[in-house]
């Protein structure tokens, strides 16, 4: 989930300006107390906002920080994300801690990655598993029975507060919480994506939510437990997939580490995918690697071709996250990748693309050999697929 985003200067409304001030305090703040301060009352601010519904002056206030004060503008995003994904609540006469977190999952497959309706059982074997291994002992749990594509999440904060809102009054009433798949977006098909098992954790007050909050647990182990016991409870969703699941984690937090993930699971799942439609070994592809611009640098872009051939057979998108730049080695980081993975060679271009796309398709073009762009097609004699290959 990437949170950097265009700096739109322009008059702030009342609400905006407000949280534009807040926000300053907090980021210039030299002690805790006056950060308390500050943050009673931005949150006081922003959750008024959520709970009306009012997305645009929160992006209004976002958008007249970023690029003028950093401090403020993250001040101001860690809050609004806070708020929106969890919270105290007030129930039985007592008042609990609430966290909505997502447990990413990672796949690819040669076939259709899935994404919807979960079955009861594979829900309730989830939950057992979380329980187990990710969250504290104690807690209340309720989770969404849908599995999430990244086209179906919840589309900004609004959104994301109602539907964490939703899980906790589940959570506190010992049930699971229903979304109508008819009212959710079409998944976008990819080789390689991620989904998402998306839940609500309560406890009392001041107690802990999750396993590495208490003292015999850490969050490296509660990753390998779930790795290991969640992805079987959910391996019979994902027949003819790969799956590599990511640690369970507040909201945001684990959307942002899923699109960290996916970026370096895509090229290792890109080159798992060529060895088994084309029957080749990693010696024998060639990666292509380029930086594609519109405005600024956006992206970069990975065209695979045989280590005999200009033609690209598949391709892979790196996006920019957080405050990546022109100055950040992401190509080291991609080669890295491709260099473990085996590949035979590795080209790193360096002159500018135009952020381009296919006319027919809409799917990105990739970088050739010689420095032009292509669409990326299989050969007509490899195995069938039923997904992009982009």
């Amino acid at each position: 989930m990437k949170r950097s985003r265009f700096a739109r200067r322009g008059a702030l409304n009342r609400d905006a300006e407000q949280l534009a001030r807040l926000a300053g305090g907090l980021a210039a703040s030299a002690s805790r107390i006056e950060d308390a301060f500050w943050e009673s009352r931005l949150a006081e601010a922003v959750d008024r906002l959520l709970r009306t519904g009012n997305e645009d002056t929160l992006n209004l206030a976002l958008d007249h920080l970023f690029g003028a004060n950093g401090g403020a503008y993250d001040a101001l995003a860690d809050l609004i994300e806070s708020r929106a994904e969890g919270g105290v609540l007030g129930a039985g006469g007592g008042e609990f801690d609430v966290a909505m977190f997502a447990a990413p999952l990672l796949a690819w497959s040669r076939f259709t990655i899935p994404s919807g309706p979960l079955p009861a059982g594979t829900l309730a074997a989830a939950r057992t598993q979380l329980q187990a291994h990710a969250l504290a002992a104690g807690t209340k749990i309720a989770l969404v029975d849908f599995l999430y594509s990244p086209d179906q999440l919840p589309r900004g904060f609004v959104e994301t507060y109602r539907l964490a809102n939703q899980l906790a009054k589940a959570a506190t009433d010992g049930k699971d919480a229903h979304v109508d798949p008819r009212q959710m977006p079409e998944t976008t098909r990819f080789i390689s994506d991620t989904r998402y098992l998306i839940g609500a954790v309560v406890a009392p007050r001041g107690q802990a939510l999750f396993r590495w909050q208490e003292e015999d647990g850490s969050r490296e182990q509660a990753a390998t437990q779930w790795a290991a016991q969640g992805g079987s409870a959910l391996q019979a969703v994902f027949t003819g997939c790969a799956l590599e699941p990511l640690l369970p984690d507040a909201y945001h937090a684990a959307c942002r580490n899923a699109d960290q993930g996916l970026r370096l699971y895509s090229l290792r799942a890109a080159v798992a995918f060529l060895q088994t439609v084309l029957n080749v070994r990693p010696q024998q592809l060639r990666a292509v690697v380029a930086p594609f611009h519109e405005e600024r640098l956006e992206e970069y872009r990975v065209g695979f071709t045989l280590l005999d051939s200009s033609e690209v057979v598949h391709g892979v998108v790196w996006p920019l996250l957080g405050s990546e730049d022109e100055s950040t080695d992401c190509v080291r980081q991609i080669e890295a990748v491709l260099e473990e993975a085996g590949i035979g060679s590795v080209i790193a271009l360096d002159q500018r693309f135009p952020l381009e796309f296919c006319d027919d398709c809409g799917m990105p073009m990739y970088p050739t050999p010689e420095g032009e762009t292509s669409h990326a097609e299989l050969p007509e004699d490899s195995a069938p697929v039923s997904a992009h290959l982009h």
